[in-house]
């Protein structure tokens, strides 16, 4: 079996219930962007510029938004209680380019990604990110 990013430095003795929802979206969202540009690199090789555009379309909020929607069926109810909680947290800044119903949709998925990632459920959070890319 392989290593985990935290067995491989001797983390993870929290409790990742504990997390508030804005700490599980802040790690959330760099892994959520991580799986992303490892898709689209794997489609071939391309500009840098092209990759960041490619990538810059799906990790928005907008298009976090509506894959949320689109996976909220497939949610167990342990995933849906976290995206909720992410959803509804207010994290005292306001969205710069997206409409705030999308803004806090996609601040619940990120809570989500980081939640299943601290929790050592990778095989589950690319499972979703994979069935919501091909949703979208």
């Amino acid at each position: 079996m392989e290593e985990s990013i935290r067995e491989a430095f001797g983390l993870g003795g929290s409790d990742v219930r504990a997390y508030s929802p804005l700490t599980l979206a802040f790690l959330g969202d760099a892994v959520f962007e991580l799986v992303i540009r490892t898709m689209i690199v794997e489609k071939g090789n391309q500009p840098p510029k092209q990759l960041h555009l490619a990538s810059s379309k799906l990790v928005k909020a907008e298009t976090q938004s509506r894959m949320a929607e689109l996976l909220l069926p497939e949610f167990t109810e342990e995933e849906l209680a976290v995206y909720r909680r992410g959803r509804n947290a207010h994290p005292g800044t306001t969205a710069k380019h997206a409409a705030t119903g999308d803004y806090r949709r996609a601040t619940g998925l990120e809570a989500l990604m980081g939640y299943l990632y601290l929790s050592g459920q990778e095989q589950r959070m690319i499972a979703l990110i994979r069935q919501g890319w091909e949703m979208l």
